[in-house]
């Protein structure tokens, strides 16, 4: 495994992004990561002989029955899901967890290969920390798209996440051969000098606001409700309701707008969970509250919902099933803490 260029992404974690060639299936313990991520069509994991999943196959491992029992299925809100703790796994495989992108269905492999940073924000800083990644260029198999056209968004993606907060500490693209090396080293030393000359987004002591409201449209009357509560205390709110582009690979608008805010109030319910508006907004405030090394979440449980393992691990208040009622105590711990 060799490494051809890095990038160095400066941030609380500082991290290093390496172009490396060499065989994924063939990894020397030393370069060993926590994740593998490999990209697939929708339910369609064929051991095909060009592809990376094909090449595992070989190895006697089957994508296939890691996709029968996933840890973590994404795909319906970040086109990805995480396999269980690979375990007995033959030499060159130095791998915990297996992420698989599936795109198709939802968009096209640029546009959503964000989705794979997304979809590994809430593990990274779990029990036990999935800090390290190794992946292709992703589609640019099988699936039939340039090197550059996945590279660009795949590395922007990367460095704007770990920006943000998230703490990844090493992410290896490896190539397979010559001529993937050369393409995808000019695209890295091209990526590299640009965020060479742009500064990280420093924190500001003094915040415009002190709360941003992150909730579904289906739930706008107990938003409505907890803004006239919050106003009632003299808390300054961020009220605009940005839009997402789906598939976008990173919002820089939406972080700078919680970026503005000193607190950030998630409101829990079934159409939260499933909006990826709603999901992306939820993750970039936890990057950042991590980058701050503070809690600035405040969840809201309005209605039950099958949440993610990484929503229901933060402590929330409970208003289920839309007790109006707890919300006035809710809003005077929030009030306390934009305060303190």
């Amino acid at each position: 495994m060799q490494v051809l260029e890095t990038i160095e992404v400066s941030a609380q974690d500082p991290c290093v992004i390496e172009l490396c060639l060499g065989d994924l299936t063939s990894m020397p313990t030393e370069h060993a990561v926590d994740v593998l991520v490999v990209s697939a069509f929708p339910d369609d994991y064929v051991p095909t002989p060009s592809s990376l999943i094909g090449a595992l196959w070989r190895k006697g491992v089957a994508v296939a029955d890691l996709a029968k029992e996933k840890d973590v299925d994404l795909r319906d809100a970040f086109s990805c899901w995480l396999s269980h703790e690979l375990v007995n796994l033959p030499e060159g495989l130095p791998y915990k967890r297996l992420l698989c992108f599936e795109p198709a269905s939802r968009g096209t492999p640029p546009r959503l290969v964000g989705d794979v940073f997304r979809a590994l924000a809430p593990f990274l800083a779990g029990q036990p920390p999935l800090r390290s990644v190794a992946m292709p260029i992703l589609a640019a198999g099988d699936q039939r798209y340039s090197l550059q056209v996945m590279l660009f968004p795949l590395l922007e993606a990367a460095i704007n996440w770990i920006r943000a907060g998230m703490p990844l500490r090493k992410l290896k693209i490896v190539v397979r051969n010559e001529l993937q090396a050369i393409e995808a080293g000019q695209v890295f030393r091209l990526v590299r000098s640009t965020q060479a000359a742009v500064s990280p987004s420093a924190h500001r002591a003094d915040c415009e606001f002190d709360v941003f409201i992150s909730y579904s449209r289906e739930d706008g009357e107990c938003a409505d409700q907890l803004v006239s509560l919050l106003n009632e205390r003299a808390v300054t709110l961020f009220l605009d309701r940005l839009q997402l582009a789906e598939g976008s690979a990173w919002q820089p608008k939406i972080f700078a707008a919680i970026d503005r805010c000193r607190r950030f109030v998630a409101l829990y319910s079934p159409s939260y969970v499933r909006s990826k508006v709603c999901q992306e907004e939820f993750n970039i405030a936890w990057a950042r509250g991590r980058k701050l090394e503070r809690d600035i979440i405040f969840p809201v449980y309005w209605q039950s919902a099958d949440l993610p393992t990484y929503m229901s691990m933060l402590t929330y208040s409970d208003c289920r099933e839309r007790l109006a009622s707890s919300l006035s105590p809710t809003v005077q711990r929030i009030a306390d803490a934009c305060a303190g």
